[in-house]
Order: C-alpha cells, then structure tokens, then sequence
C-alpha cells in the first residue's frame, strides 16, 4: 500500500523510475535524485539521463559529487602543465578560493598539481566528460485537490518558462481510480502526468502516462495534445546560456553523489524502532512505534521514542563497524551502487 506521508510516496516514485524510467518512451539509462534544485526551486524527484559510455568516464573521477569549486578546476584543467590562473577561466570571485579546490581536487586524486618557481601549477588526469543528456524534474502529490492543484501549477509554469529541466511531470496516486478532469486542467499543458498506483507496492507497471510532456529544452520540440502524444510539435527558440549549463551540472553532480536513498543521513537509522519495509520492489523506512513511514522531521533525536540501539548490539552479533543502524546505511549504499552499475552496463 502507499505510504501515508508525502515523503513515503516520494521514494515510491524514486524507486519506479528506476525500474520503469522513461515511462513513454522505452528504457533509458538514468539516474534518480530527490529534493535537488536551485535557490528559487527545489524539485521532489530528479531523473538525470546520461550517456553510458560518458557516465563510465565520469564514474572514474570516483563517487562523492564534484561540486561547483571543484568543477571550475576540473573541467578546465590542461593536458599539460599550467600555473593555475593562466590555465582555468577566472571564476568571478578572489583567486584565492581557486587555490583552495586546486588544492582539494588534487587531494581527491581528480587532478595532479605540483609547485614550479612558487606557483602552483595543474595538469588534468583524465578529461571531464559529457555525461549528462537529459534533466526531468518531478513534483509528487498523491493526492490531488483543488488547492494543491493550484500550489503545482504554479510550480510547473516555473519549471517550463526557466527551461533548466528538460521534461517537467507531476506524479499523483490513482489506486485504480480516474484522476479528476477538473484538476488536470490546472497544470500547464507541457507538464506531463504520471499515475500511479502503488496499492501493491512499487513495480514496474505501476505508472500510466495520464498527460504525455513537451520538450522544455531550448530549441526543443514536443507533443502537446495529452494521451496519444501525437499533437503538433512546439519549437522553443534560442539556448541556454553557459552559466544554466553549468548549473544543470551542478544538479547532476549532485544527483550522482547523493541520490534518492540518503534519507538515511538526516533519519535516526541507530534507533531501535527503526526499520526497513518492502512495498514491491522498494524498501522504505519505517516506524515501528508510530507504525508509519516517518519524516526527516519525525525521526530525529529529539523524538520522545527515540531509543538508541544499546551498545552490545554494535559489538555482539554485528559488524564491528556497528549495529543495525550502521547495517541499515551499507545496505542503502549498495543499492545506491548498484544503480550506478546497472547505469554503466545499460545497453
């Protein structure tokens, strides 16, 4: 059954689009992310499609995000030894925070550095791929009233006129039942409309295609006339601007370092009424005193049936490296790793 909480129906849907993603045209290689964005804009889910063999060469810079600092020296960095500021574009802000990730990307083994007549110089290891293809950014309401109708499309007319996503949904619980009419009307006609129907747990199958989306990307074409996606195409003219591509990047990075399963960082997994429930082919958190999938919010230290795990549970039975908790967070980060793998095997 779905989760009561908008945060449980989230991780439904990052799950299914894992299994299932793209839901109109066919299987593509990507990766899912949840509540990333910008300043003005915070998405519930993002799906980043890439290219394999790109991603392979991303996926050699290692695992943790690359973030905007360390990108600037990246991407820049030159096939042969440089002083750094006549290698890398100036980046709008004190040289002196360059220095600063030169010297933390050099000790993250992204770049090389070395020191030649007191100036610090930089070469690149490898060339930064291109691996990002596509950005789709999904609001989730499983239930879809007249308010929260008008809330959503506020939010996607954002998403279409700024363009930084490529596809905008939104993705609502039916549990077999017609979405209204009424309220679909609401939503801007290039938003698509998934529903979903998790009654039996997150599968494959579980997402129907209610409204098919228009392609936001500058330049871009896409159907506009709902289900049979066969409408006439609409051209978005121009491209984005250097600094939009920098920032969809960023997102990507993001993305790719955090994914959709680290909800375990602000959760209390080392409580002992924490668990791990099946819904189908997703595991979700799950509170055995409230008996229900909680918030960030709700599980925290600060809850009044917060139980730390006893410490004979991290030495007697366990890994030494912890107890149930710590267990909880590896098995994520391999699930986590196995996405990326299966990502790097799509074929």
């Amino acid at each position: 059954m779905t989760p009561d909480a908008e945060f449980g129906y989230e991780l439904l849907v990052c799950r299914y689009a894992e299994l299932a993603w793209h839901p109109s045209d066919g299987a593509r290689p990507a990766l899912v992310a949840r509540q990333l964005g910008t300043a003005e804009r915070r998405w519930d889910t993002v799906v980043i499609e890439v290219d394999p063999a790109a991603f392979a060469a991303r996926r050699a810079f290692g695992d943790r995000t690359i973030d905007s600092d360390l990108l600037h020296v990246v991407r820049h960095a030159p096939a042969e030894w440089a002083w750094y500021r006549d290698a890398l574009p100036h980046p709008g802000y004190p040289w002196r925070y360059v220095r600063q990730a030169v010297h933390r990307a050099a000790g993250r083994d992204l770049i090389e550095k070395r020191r030649r007549n007191n100036r610090i110089q930089l070469r690149r290891k490898r060339p930064y791929p291109d691996w990002v293809e596509r950005i789709v950014a999904i609001e989730n309401k499983p239930d879809l009233d007249r308010s929260a109708a008008d809330r959503l499309a506020d939010q996607l007319e954002h998403d279409v006129e700024a363009a930084l996503a490529d596809e905008a949904w939104l993705a609502t619980e039916t549990t077999g039942e017609r979405v209204e009419p009424a309220l679909l009307r609401e939503m801007p006609v290039e938003a698509g409309i998934l529903a979903t129907d998790f009654s039996d747990g997150v599968r494959a199958e579980a997402g129907d295609v209610a409204w098919h989306p228009s392609d936001l990307s500058p330049g871009g074409a896409g159907a506009t006339d709902g289900p049979g996606g066969s409408g006439e195409s609409s051209d978005r003219a121009g491209s984005r601007t250097p600094e939009t591509e920098t920032l969809r990047l960023e997102i990507a990075e993001r993305a790719y370092g955090k994914g959709w399963r680290s909800y375990h960082e602000t959760m209390r997994p080392d409580c002992r009424h924490f668990e791990l429930r099946r819904e189908g082919r997703s595991l979700v958190p799950h509170c055995a005193t409230k008996e229900k999938v909680p918030t960030a919010r709700e599980c925290s230290g600060s809850c009044p049936s917060f139980s730390p795990e006893p410490p004979q549970w991290r030495t007697k039975g366990w890994p030494i490296e912890g107890g149930p908790g710590k267990g909880v967070t590896r098995l994520l980060a391999r699930r986590r790793e196995r996405e990326r793998e299966a990502v790097d095997a799509f074929e």
